[in-house]
């Protein structure tokens, strides 16, 4: 990875219209999510649900799909305009001094957004981190249900080409275990959209924030 990544970035696969986000679950939520392109009765909408951009960083959490209860990695193609209302309507995870002027500032946005930005160290194959971070989004109540029922494309199990690269990282063949990933770039934000989640200043080119 270039050493100059921004230190915040969103990076994706992404069309003019969509955008492609990751999530694990276990087969009797995933395997039935896939071959509907919606999610089942069983998955449960007043829970939050945290969708990450980054294929990399799914692999971290999931273990390549190996750890119980996400053995089945999902490709979620939402609208870019459903990704634009997230955003919109998001606060952070963590309190920022630079961008809130108190901690009850903070906790009261926190409070009233319906979803949740959060920013984590970007991994490398290895799933070690990396000087930059990339995003996690947590959608809550509004946003869980426009997700479902409004925002969703098309969902692929893309379970089998995390298990391909894994065993390419484990043999040590890591260039063809790159090209192999998901060809994500930045990501073209709205500075409306991610304004109240940063410092006073214009966001950076491209997916930077």
């Amino acid at each position: 990875m270039a050493h100059n990544v921004p230190a915040r970035e969103i990076r994706a696969v992404y069309t003019d219209e969509t955008v492609t986000v990751y999530q694990a679950y276990g087969p009797h939520i995933g395997l039935p999510a896939a071959r509907d392109g919606r999610f089942p009765a069983a998955w449960k909408r007043e829970r939050m649900t945290w969708v990450k951009p980054s294929f990399r960083w799914m692999m971290y959490r999931c273990g390549w799909g190996e750890k119980p209860g996400q053995e089945t990695v999902l490709a979620v193609e939402i609208s870019r305009e459903g990704l634009g209302w997230a955003l919109r309507n998001a606060a952070l995870s963590h309190h920022d001094a630079a961008v809130h002027p108190d901690r009850e500032t903070w906790r009261a946005a926190l409070r009233a957004a319906p979803t949740r930005v959060q920013w984590d160290p970007e991994r490398d194959l290895r799933l070690r981190p990396l000087g930059h971070r990339s995003l996690q989004l947590g959608l809550s109540g509004e946003a869980v249900r426009r997700y479902a029922d409004e925002w969703i494309v098309s969902i692929r199990d893309v379970t089998p080409l995390a298990h391909e690269i894994h065993a390419l990282v484990r043999a040590g063949a890591l260039d063809r275990a790159t090209a192999l990933l998901p060809p994500e770039r930045p990501y073209p934000v709205a500075e409306a959209d991610v304004s109240h989640l940063l410092p006073s200043r214009p966001a950076g080119p491209s997916g930077s924030v």
